[in-house]
């Protein structure tokens, strides 16, 4: 990376003769490798800048002994249309299927016999008909339960997610004054809000809450059908994203920290690494709000003290070995217990003996810090509760991936802190899961934040962008 090199790169043509445009991309996760791509295609020479030693940012896998482990788990449901655009774009979608239809077996650990296995499925029918048997029949509500259940899935499709005054009340105020219970909040409500907002029904935006459950479960019957990756995670936002960016000539560097980004007096940017700087014409933060506002030049966003006022929440990963199997089946959700989420990694993590299961705890304010001899102590007797077939079995490996800042939190007028795409300053465009997507903090809000960046930072340079993909549209 020298000054000689950028200055090449800025006077070499474009296929109509133009001279072709440059940009820098700081910051390697989804969102950043989403708008590097997006700019390349157009035809823009661009630099990607990566402080770790990999891509995926926090969707990634490590190496355990012979275990490849993901540092958590991620899903994604079909109506996240900008994620699977993603996928294909890095022909990985084959390695991150969907469920044929939406099925989640919901185990209660303190359920009657008989009763402990709950479904939450779809039918092939009309929104909201697709989920009418399945919340009929649903065992873990009961019959007033599950009517009123009904009326507040009515009621909430009726809100309009253009108002912002519904970013400013909390989920769960709104589910009590429509007559939710406490169980129905934890069994239903709850269930699918922790795992996809990474927050409890009090502590949410009934924004954020609103657009996932009318997005996800009211919109299109397949809407919420999950996906999830069949390999490891590095295989698809690290091994295959560095194969695309480096077809689409993309300079991708990693173990890179920047340390300044500040503009020219000829309408460029000069963006500062240990030792060296590259000058262009357009630079996209693709970085967490916190470190986008340490490297924000004065005078790019109006209040850029808002960006400090967006709070953090943690995802607490708890990962078992045993010898033999426990679990047929790919996953489950469990109540009556600490446990959230039970996924089976054996095949992908390549494990050729006994099963490994990764459980996926939410909001995990509580137990974030928690001594992994605590965490075994408490979750996996939790375990043999939910899963009788691991009581014989024997604990072969026992540890904890923790995320301390996985997701902003999506409280009650969060939605007024999230920067837009575009800043004050011409030629500089932030992108992150955290920056105003409308979603809540997903892998989908951060490829969608990186199409926005593009889309923005190509307008201004006059580029085509009809290559975009068009998650409106799609949506």
């Amino acid at each position: 990376m020298t000054d000689g090199a950028q200055s090449v790169g800025l006077l070499d043509a474009d296929r109509t003769g133009r001279p072709r445009n440059t940009a820098v991309v700081v910051g390697g996760g989804l969102a950043g490798i989403t708008a590097a791509l997006s700019l390349a295609d157009a035809g823009v020479d661009v630099t990607l800048l990566e402080g770790r030693p990999r891509l995926g940012g926090l969707a990634f896998s490590f190496q355990r002994g012979d275990l490849t482990v993901d540092n958590g788990q991620h899903v994604y449901l079909r109506c996240c249309t900008a994620y699977r655009w993603f996928l294909d774009r890095l022909d990985g979608a084959a390695l991150a299927p969907l469920q044929d239809r939406l099925d989640v077996p919901v185990l209660d650990a303190g359920g009657r016999p008989g009763r402990r296995l709950g479904r939450l499925r779809r039918d092939a029918l009309p929104v909201p008909l697709h989920l009418g048997r399945s919340l009929a029949t649903y065992t873990h509500l009961s019959l007033t339960e599950r009517a009123k259940v009904g009326r507040a899935a009515l009621a909430l499709k009726a809100l309009d997610l253009a108002d912002p005054a519904l970013d400013e009340r909390d989920f769960g105020g709104w589910l009590a004054a429509h007559g939710q219970s406490a169980r129905a909040v934890e069994a239903l409500w709850d269930l699918v809000g922790v795992a996809t907002l990474n927050a409890v029904a009090q502590d949410a935006s009934l924004g954020l809450a609103a657009m996932m459950f009318k997005t996800g479960l009211l919109s299109d019957p397949g809407a919420a059908d999950i996906g999830w990756a069949h390999v490891p995670l590095g295989e698809l936002h690290d091994r295959l994203a560095r194969k695309a960016l480096d077809s689409a000539g993309v300079r991708t560097v990693l173990r890179t920290r920047v340390t300044s980004i500040s503009p020219l007096g000829n309408g460029n940017w000069r963006v500062e690494v240990p030792g060296e700087s590259l000058d262009a014409d357009t630079v996209v933060l693709a970085v967490p709000h916190r470190e986008t506002y340490d490297l924000l030049p004065e005078g790019a966003l109006d209040e850029p003290g808002r960006l400090l006022e967006i709070g953090t929440a943690p995802i607490l990963n708890v990962h078992v070995v045993y010898d033999r199997k426990v679990l047929t089946k790919p996953f489950f959700a469990a109540l009556g217990s600490p446990v959230q989420w039970v996924f089976d990694r054996t095949e992908a993590s390549g494990l050729s003996e006994g099963q490994y299961l990764a459980l996926s705890q939410s909001a995990a304010q509580d137990e974030i810090d928690t001594p992994v001899s605590a965490l075994r102590e408490r979750y996996l007797p939790e375990l043999e509760r939910l899963l009788p077939s691991a009581r014989p079995a024997r604990v072969k490996d026992f540890f904890v991936t923790r995320e301390r800042a996985a997701t902003f939190a999506p409280t009650p007028g969060v939605g007024r802190l999230r920067p837009g795409a575009r800043t004050k300053a011409p030629g500089l465009y932030l992108a992150g899961a955290w920056t105003a997507t409308g979603w809540p903090a997903t892998m989908e809000s951060a490829v969608r934040s990186g199409i926005g960046a593009a889309d923005a930072a190509l307008a201004a340079l006059g580029r085509p962008r009809d290559h975009l993909f068009d998650h409106e549209e799609a949506a």
